[in-house]
């Protein structure tokens, strides 16, 4: 079987990887033609989406479309959010709009059309199995084989350098099995479009961050007759420190800071700041959501319930509703309510550097660590050319799994892939015959 020689294989293609992409087209449209980068992202969906299941109606972003794909690291790029605005005739009504933040199903839209505009090559519904490192270089320069399985079978490509940015994973409650009722909010929409008829009219939410004020938002205007209950440890929601001093915790410069600081301080201060990005939520949002509930206390019907310091104990799902032990901390009192839905807004996992290699392969029984470039060191030493986009927060920050840096983040691998390419003298990329592949 006949594979090409890549310069490098993106693993995933969300966000991360995406703005990789962008990075590497700007390279090849000045390059000569020897000096192109060769680049393939592999995908385990059926095609390119971000986070469909909360694209909620009057949601908006919480970084401003500046921290777009490509913007940070050059303003004059085709695949800034303002050329989306302008390609899609609504950059003036966008200025006239007045606002930084534009709305998730926009900013969905733009990540698309991003996709959608790449020139390097995507394969879709493929799942990488594994990366194998291979014993000695070819003479191509390769060093890794990649497998995957896609709708034909197994697949092998050959790579110089691998880029690995899958995601984080959906993290449930210990307590809770996954159903068509109970379900984590990444799914909203998914699962609400399935639900059918509230028999119950009642509905429960738990999480205290950003996205659980928002499907709480969601669910109350969405079945006007139904209760909405919103279950949290704390006694409520607490705003996000968006100030212009701590938002400088998401600057590319910060990296830098982070990734030098002693270990002591990186910690303390991403512990201090992680009001920033973790269990909090829009302040604007928050005075909505209690406005409600005060015009309900005064008016009714209840509608809208907050249960603080509240955890559940037991949910039973069923056909037809799910049963919910619920246990308020604070009385120290237990009681049961059945709701058509129980949604869990209770954040992601990071698979960590652990669960992301071992699955396919590259770890073993090393300590994993990471090169200020991103690249994986295992037991202090580099794996050369394997380098991972995600688990990195606790070396470089809290700007890891969000959008705020993936702009910068992008050209630095790219530079580093380029690099690497130019140290071992290996030529632009070509084809090999594969026995047996």
């Amino acid at each position: 079987m006949r594979h090409d020689v890549f310069d490098v294989v993106g693993v995933g293609m969300g966000p991360s990887n995406l703005a990789f992409a962008t990075a590497v087209d700007e390279h090849n449209e000045t390059a000569a033609e020897g000096d192109r980068i060769e680049a393939l992202f592999l995908e385990q969906k059926d095609s390119f989406g971000w986070h469909p299941g909360m694209l909620l109606e009057g949601s908006t972003m919480q970084i401003s479309y500046l921290k777009d794909l490509a913007t940070l690291r050059n303003p004059r790029s085709r695949f800034t959010f303002v050329n989306y605005l302008q390609q899609a005739g609504r950059l003036i009504d966008f200025i006239n709009h007045q606002t930084f933040f534009p709305s998730r199903i926009e900013f969905a839209d733009y990540l698309q059309w991003v996709a959608a505009s790449i020139n390097s090559a995507v394969k879709y519904q493929r799942t990488v199995i594994g990366i194998e490192a291979l014993a000695e270089q070819d003479r191509n320069g390769a060093r890794y084989r990649i497998s995957a399985t896609g709708p034909e079978g197994t697949e092998e490509y050959l790579t110089r350098s691998v880029i690995v940015a899958t995601g984080l994973a959906e993290k449930l409650p210990s307590w809770a099995t996954a159903g068509p009722r109970l379900f984590h909010n990444h799914r909203l929409l998914e699962h609400l479009d399935k639900l059918g008829e509230a028999t119950e009219n009642r509905f429960l939410v738990l999480g205290s961050g950003q996205s659980a004020a928002e499907v709480v938002q969601h669910l109350h205007r969405s079945y006007p007759e139904a209760v909405v209950e919103s279950a949290f440890n704390s006694f409520g929601f607490s705003p996000a420190d968006d100030s212009p001093f701590a938002n400088r915790v998401f600057d590319p410069s910060a990296v830098d800071d982070f990734f030098y600081a002693p270990d002591d301080v990186r910690a303390e201060l991403i512990n201090r700041h992680r009001s920033t990005n973790y269990s909090c939520v829009d302040l604007e949002l928050i005075n909505e959501l209690y406005a409600i509930e005060y015009r309900e206390r005064v008016q009714g019907p209840r509608r809208l319930i907050f249960r603080p310091g509240t955890e559940v104990l037991e949910a039973v799902e069923s056909d037809a509703a799910v049963s919910v032990t619920l246990h308020d901390r604070i009385k120290g009192q237990a009681e049961n309510q059945r709701y058509d839905a129980v949604v869990c807004a209770t954040g992601f996992n990071s698979q960590g550097v652990s669960g992301l290699l071992r699955g396919v392969g590259i770890l073993g029984n090393q300590t994993p660590s990471f090169g200020r470039d991103y690249e994986l060191l295992l037991d202090g030493v580099p794996v050369t050319g394997l380098f991972v986009q995600g688990p990195t927060e606790s070396t470089h920050g809290l700007t890891s799994t969000l959008l705020s840096n993936v702009a910068v983040r992008g050209g630095e691998l790219l530079n580093s892939v380029l690099a690497l390419r130019e140290q071992h003298g290996a030529p632009a990329a070509s084809s090999l015959v594969e026995q047996g592949a």
